[in-house]
């Protein structure tokens, strides 16, 4: 039997064991998926070598991609990896998230450029799929210190943001009201940029975070991260296991997230 996990800190409103196993027992696969809590970052490659596979959460991303072997090119440009392969005892490392995410903002249309909240790896990968399709990306974050990985793109501490320049999209990524009421940065900043946006996404999921009730009150349209979790987990599933089905894949885990 195959086993997987999903690794972060905190952990426990992890969806992904639910979407996975649900997948594993309609797929009849013999494997099983649970969580791992860490907190010792220097114990990633150890936990990781000690199973089969692995989704990486916050705030491991960039180790994540540290410690592989090997690193597919989304990896190698963006820094950070969401999920690892222990094959023949090395560790293979892919980035779902940026899949995922292009997939949830499908239907967003006419996006000329976007500001993106947050500076870690979920931060890069954004960045990533947005310059894939050639969205102009302006990255903001509350301290400097991560901005020397991200050259490729504008970097601002929120203070120094232009509430004159007009974003069409405005993304949070970072923990802000995951398990609090705060707002990523400033609301009078917010406000400022959300009066000419027309699209705000948060990476948290399955609730309504003061950022999306705040774009929602000044007319955006909102999306929650639920979309790009469902998909992200679709594509490292496909990895997990070599399994091409796609859309069997998608039903159950967007069933298993329908789930009481």
């Amino acid at each position: 039997m195959k086993t997987f996990a999903v690794i972060g800190d905190p952990i426990m409103h992890s969806k992904s064991p639910r979407m996975h196993n649900n997948a594993l027992q309609a797929l009849k696969e013999d494997a099983v998926y649970t969580r791992y809590h860490l907190k010792d970052k220097t114990k990633l490659k150890e936990i990781v070598q000690k199973l089969d596979g692995a989704n990486i959460t916050i705030p491991f991303k960039e180790v994540a991609c540290e410690i592989a072997d090997f690193k597919d090119e989304s990896v190698m440009h963006i820094g950070s990896a969401n999920t690892l392969l222990n094959k023949n005892n090395k560790i293979y490392a892919y980035n779902t998230d940026y899949l995922g995410f292009l997939k949830a903002i499908e239907d967003f249309s006419l996006i000329k450029n976007a500001l993106i909240l947050g500076a870690g790896g979920t931060a890069k990968a954004l960045a990533y799929a947005l310059k894939f399709i050639k969205i102009e990306v302006t990255i903001a974050n509350r301290s400097s210190a991560r901005f020397e990985n991200l050259t490729n793109y504008p970097c601002f501490l929120y203070a120094q943001l232009d509430l004159s320049k007009k974003f069409d999209l405005i993304i949070n990524t970072t923990s802000a009201g995951l398990n609090d009421e705060k707002l990523p940065c400033q609301e009078e900043i917010l406000k400022g940029f959300f009066l000419n946006a027309k699209y705000a996404f948060d990476v948290i999921y399955g609730k309504n975070t003061p950022f999306l009730n705040l774009a929602r009150e000044n007319g955006l349209t909102i999306k929650d991260g639920m979309q790009m979790l469902l998909w992200q987990g679709v594509f490292a599933f496909e990895l997990f296991l070599e399994c091409q089905k796609i859309e069997e894949i998608y039903k159950a885990m967007e069933m298993a997230l329908k789930l009481p």
